[in-house]
């Protein structure tokens, strides 16, 4: 029996130094999982490896449905987490392997890959990141960055942050256009016309014999398209000024007056809701909230609490 003893200590000591080593801030790993299963998984358009383009269709994950849609205008503010060490090496929702120290990050319905400028607004730290992945399938939460992201805006000792989230439009419209090209699912293949070296040929004098010259074409002209020059600023951590800011439950958002007060009343058993007047697109809309609350922890509480009441479409978000 006591021969037994350190063998039983030694992994036991194997497990849970295993289990510190894989662990990272704020990542749900059933989460990531799930995806797995449920998420739609159709082939995409092209078998290379990386730089596949893909929108997706609604999936769901721990009863949550998600709507990917190309949005160009996307502009959100909310939690930020980051993952790491257990997906390193494995393939992320359109194809490409998983860099954990590449500056990428996962995203519930945005384009794949697409162009975001990240900024910390808890620091100032704003940085231009690389959409390939889905997540975070953690509520309240609106992005999962890289390890390499989290450390350059200065969110991985900490787990998580407030971040603002804004698609670079066009840049991101000519990122999938030039993959689309690149990858044409559909369409035949079509013989391009020959190009090669031109051939000059000199008219011989008399009595000589004929020659020719090979002359090179000119080289194409270099240009920067716009997905291309955004992609060079991915990595360069740039500094915005820091504003005080808030963390709220939102719970709903209407067109109409009546039905926000009508959720406003219903959750009066979870806590203090008001309703915010806002537009979107020029179009008035009535927003049911609840906070403001102290802390990302505290609004994960009472996130929970209006997830529970039967309003699984509340999101935490920050102002």
């Amino acid at each position: 029996m006591m021969r037994n003893g350190p063998r039983v200590s030694r992994i036991a000591a194997l497990i849970l130094s295993t289990a510190l080593v894989s662990g990272c801030a704020e990542t749900n790993l059933f989460g990531h999982w799930a995806k797995k299963a449920t998420e739609d998984r159709s082939p995409p358009a092209s078998t290379t490896t990386g730089g596949m383009y893909k929108v997706g269709k609604p999936y769901q994950v721990q009863g949550v449905w998600y709507y990917p849609r190309e949005d160009f205008d996307y502009d959100e503010s909310g939690i930020a987490s980051w993952y790491g060490p257990d997906f390193h090496g494995k393939l992320t929702a359109n194809g490409e392997q998983y860099d954990q120290m590449a500056v990428t990050a996962a995203h519930k319905t945005l384009p794949m890959p697409c162009l975001v400028r990240v900024t910390n607004l808890e620091n100032g730290r704003a940085l231009v990141v690389r959409i390939n992945d889905r997540g975070p399938y953690v509520n309240g939460r609106i992005i999962d960055l890289s390890r390499r992201s989290a450390q350059l805006l200065g969110i991985e000792g900490k787990g998580t942050a407030r971040v603002r989230v804004q698609i670079l439009g066009d840049e991101s419209r000519a990122l999938a256009g030039k993959l689309k090209d690149a990858n044409p699912a559909s369409q035949p293949a079509v013989a391009a016309a020959p190009r090669d070296t031109v051939t000059a040929e000199a008219l011989p004098g008399p009595g000589s014999q004929s020659t020719a010259q090979k002359v090179a074409p000119p080289p194409p002209p270099q240009r920067v398209d716009a997905a291309t020059a955004a992609e060079r600023e991915i990595g360069q951590v740039s500094e915005v000024p820091v504003h005080a800011t808030n963390i709220f439950v939102q719970a709903g958002s209407f067109s109409r007056y009546d039905n926000a007060q009508r959720l406003s009343n219903a959750l009066s058993g979870v806590g203090k809701a008001s309703i915010h007047q806002g537009s979107v697109k020029g179009q008035t809309v009535y927003r049911v909230r609840l906070g403001p609350t102290a802390s990302v922890e505290d609004a994960d509480r009472l996130l929970d609490r209006v997830i529970g009441a039967g309003y699984p479409d509340a999101k935490v978000l920050v102002e």
